[in-house]
This record gives C-alpha cells, structure tokens and sequence, in this order.
C-alpha cells in the first residue's frame, strides 16, 4: 500500500439526480473536523441534475458530459475521464450516478471509487432495488455503500445497515427511509475511504483504527 500527503484527499462526486447523498457528504465534511477530504469537482451525465446546483451553490466546480452528445459510450466515458482527471481527484464517489463505469475509468482510481446501493448487496442490485424488494416479500432490506468493481453493484462491501420493511410500504416510502439511512452511513465509509482506514483482502473489507492526531493520515491504494 502506498502513503499519500496529509492534505485531504481530493473527491469527485457524480451524480444523475437531486444530489441528495452528494448534500450530506457536504454537509459531514463542512461538520466534522479532520474528515480527510474536500470535494474538488462534481460531475453529471445530465445538464438538469440538480446535484449540480447543489454544487455550484458550494462554490465547487462542475462537469456535465451526456451520453448522446458522443457518438457511442466509450467516447462519452472518456470525456468525462477526461473532465474529472483534471480537478486530480484521489477518490471518486458515486452519489446516485445511474451509468455503468467500465474498468478502463475505474482503472484510474484502483480501489477508491466508492457507491451507495438501496439493498442490502448482493440482494436486488440493479437500478429498481427498492421495487424488487418489495416485490419479493422481504422483510428487512437496507443501504449498502461498496467500492466499485466492473460489475453492477457487485464490489467489495464496505458497510451495510438494514431497514425495516412496513405492511404499508409502498415504493416511496421505503426508498425514503433508506436514504435517511443513507444519509449517514455514505459519508461515513466515504471519510473511511479517504483517511486511509480501509484494507481490502480479496472481497473482505477491514475498517482500521483511525490514526493518530499527529500522524498523517494516508489514503491508501489497493496492491
């Protein structure tokens, strides 16, 4: 594993949507001293996101690449490579981004590309989680937060904390009260992620004590 600077780590945040996960992330690091990284950069698949204005509210620069402005999806996932890359981001956080990244992006980030998923993994993955859920008859399902690997929803689990499903749920709801869930537990495995206090053995996940005061704390890189 490689030490980095004691600086914060750098993150990139893409979004799809209301950029609520990217807001409680804002909200954690501007709260909670020696968090160990600042947003630097969001990016967006849609010019309408409204994370972006939930960015640009922050003063934090932003990225807007749309897949149908390219001629096929990797050209489109190279030009947001490309936009992110420039802000030398050290992680990069899914907050209800709704593309699939193939290996060659995450390849840039190894081991520090970090997603929330509404399920408790490797139950339901895929973009109609909360629906399938309910579908299925569960009666608790969750938030899980995992790094990011080539597969949908697939990665390493970091953290995972359960949800309660109700006689009376219906799709908003539930998804409601998951990302009340949500909302604490991301930045919390985001913080993880960028003081260093994670060790990653094939698909097990290790959290690290935190490090001394006085001692740098590293982000580390998979082997």
């Amino acid at each position: 594993m490689t030490a980095r600077s004691a600086t914060p780590a750098r993150i990139a945040v893409l979004v799809s949507g209301s950029g609520s996960n990217l807001q409680a992330l804002l909200d954690r690091i501007a709260h909670e001293p020696g968090f160990g990284g600042e947003v630097v950069v969001v990016g967006a698949d849609r010019d309408d996101a409204l994370g972006l204005t939930r960015a640009r509210e922050a003063g934090i620069p932003t990225v807007v690449q749309r897949l149908r402005d390219h001629p096929d999806r990797e050209a489109w996932e190279q030009a947001l490579r490309h936009d992110v890359a420039e802000q030398r981001p050290d992680v990069v956080v899914l907050a209800g981004f709704m593309k699939i990244l193939s290996a060659t992006f995450l390849d840039g980030w190894p081991g520090r590309v970090i997603n929330t998923h509404p399920s408790l993994l490797p139950a339901f993955r895929g973009a109609h989680a909360v629906r399938e859920a309910l579908e299925h008859g569960v009666k608790l399902t969750g938030s899980t937060v995992h790094l990011v690997d080539e597969l949908v929803d697939h990665g390493p689990i970091i953290a995972q904390r359960a949800v309660e499903v109700r006689p009376d749920d219906d799709e908003e709801r539930l998804h409601e009260r998951i990302k009340t869930v949500e909302h604490d537990l991301f930045p919390t495995c985001v913080g993880l992620l960028c003081r260093g206090q994670l060790r990653v053995d094939g698909r097990t996940v290790t959290v690290l004590p935190a490090p001394e005061p006085s001692a740098a704390p590293p982000l580390t890189d998979q082997e």
